[in-house]
Order: C-alpha cells, then structure tokens, then sequence
C-alpha cells in the first residue's frame, strides 16, 4: 500500500460519510425552526423589545401589524414577545420530561434486558402497570399529586414516558447481549458490570436517540394541554398552552389562540420530522 493510497482513504471515507448525509429540505427547515424555538428560549430579549408582563391598555387587542407581529392581548401586551418569553419554559420543561424518561425508563430497560429472570419479571411488572394508564391521564395524576406548575408538569410528562423508553431499551439490550463480541467478551473473563458499560449499553442506546427526540416533541404537546386545563404556572406567566387557554375565551379576535397554536404545531411536527429522518439514517462509523 503507498503513502497516497493511505493518505486518500480518510479522504474518502469523509467525503462517502458526507454523501451519505444528505439532508432532505424539509429536514433542514425543521432544523431551522428547532433551532429558533431554542434560540428564544436562551435570548428572548434579542428577539423582541417589548415587555412579556406589562402592556399598554390602550393598544389592546389590535391585530397583527408590523408593530406588533402577531397582535396583543386583552392587556395591550405584545402577543409575539409573550410567544418568545413562554419558548423557555415549554424547552426547558421538554427537556426535563425527556430526561426524566431517557434516565429513569433506561435504567429499567437495561437492568431488565440485561440480568433477566426475577429482575426482568419485576421491572416488566412494572412496566405494564405504567402502560396500562393512559399517558396524559398518569400525567394528570401525578401533577395533581405534587403540586401545580411547569416543572411538576414536566416531572409528570417525564414519568408517564419512563414505560415506553424502558420497553425500547430493553428489546434493544436483548438483542445485543445476544451479539458475538458480547458473548466473546464473556469468555475472555470479563465482568459483568465491564461488559454492560463498555459494550451492551452503547450499543442499545442507539435506537434511544430518535426515540428521545420524538418524545420531546411529544412532551412539548403533553405539557401544552396540562397548562392549557390550568395544571402549570399561573398568569402572568407565558406557556404556550396557557396562552392559547387564555385565548379561548376571546373568539372575537382568533389571532390569541391561532399565533401559539401555530408556534406550538411547528415546532412539534419539526420535531417529530428530524425522529423520523435521524431513524431512518444510518450514519456509517469512520
């Protein structure tokens, strides 16, 4: 083998990586709009000069102009700047529910999958008694438990989708523990915990990453409807659902319910479209 041929073959397995990514526009839009919905979250200020608490009576319930983008409330607040301010606590809260499950419902699926027998049994007990509850009534459930607002309805979300992620996790550890290098690494003497670190747990977590993905998007949605029936923080506060909860009551003027719908639908179903497109690439290993 030359020096060329060696110097050439990173070259190529780079450029063949790149090929293999190819973006689909519809993707690359979604990623666009993820990326704003997080971009507001971290500096709402630099998006809009306005202030999301106190408005300006005399201006209430003008509709959507080039002052105020998607018109203002029923308090002369700017309806844009309140979307923008309410984009961190629906992420945050989101992110936290993912977290809750990714952790929680992962640690089941991979003890379950991964030592069988009795422990299997319990966990799978366990996780037949969470499925059998419809998720956003678990959701209710334990919000009503601990307390009204975002971060007990994140803590909800989180719990409702802890069944689903140890499910995934578990036929994912089954079949990798089933896996030649695994059971190679058995026979060359390696402990058990080494092996399920090292080689069964990053193996499994793949199929976790789509799946985490989508159910952000899906929290943002169970989160949403909980403020919405009132089960998150109070006004003044800015959450999408309440938001639209808010707006409901002023038919007159649909701007109130159609502008964070919209947002909230958007967001989502990018979400929901980068899982699918992340599930369906195989990204090829250097």
């Amino acid at each position: 083998m030359t020096l060329a041929s060696i110097s050439s073959s990173p070259r190529a397995t780079a450029i063949s990586w790149l090929t293999s990514l190819r973006v689909p526009p519809v993707v690359i839009l979604s990623f666009l709009i993820v990326a704003l919905a997080i971009a507001w979250s971290l500096a709402p200020g630099l998006f809009t000069s306005y202030d999301p608490v106190n408005g300006t009576p005399a201006q209430k319930l003008l509709g959507p102009s080039a002052a105020h983008w998607f018109g203002t409330d029923h308090l002369g607040r700017d309806l844009y700047t309140r979307v923008v301010y309410g984009t961190a606590s629906s992420v945050a809260s989101a992110l936290i529910a993912v977290a809750i499950g990714v952790v929680a419902g992962g640690i089941i699926g991979l003890l379950a999958g991964f030592f069988g027998g009795w422990v299997d049994t319990v966990f799978a007990r366990l996780v037949d008694v969470l499925l059998a509850i419809p998720k956003f009534l678990l959701a209710v459930i334990v919000v009503t438990a601990i307390g009204f607002d975002t971060t007990n309805a994140a803590i909800a979300t989180g719990v409702s989708a802890v069944a689903l992620f140890a499910r995934v996790m578990r036929s994912e550890v089954i079949k990798t523990r089933a896996a030649t290098f695994v059971e190679s690494s058995f026979l060359l003497g390696g402990s058990r915990g080494h092996i399920l670190w090292r080689h069964v747990l990053p193996n499994a977590s793949r199929s976790v990453l789509p799946l985490a993905v989508l159910q952000f998007g899906d929290s943002i949605l169970v989160i949403a409807s909980l403020a919405f029936l009132g089960y998150g923080d109070p006004p003044p506060a800015s959450d999408w659902g309440l938001l639209i909860s808010i707006g409901k009551d002023y038919l007159k003027w649909p701007w109130l319910v159609y502008a964070p719908a919209l947002v909230t639908i958007a967001t989502v179903l990018s979400v929901n479209r980068i899982s699918r497109w992340l599930r369906k690439t195989d990204c090829p290993r250097f």
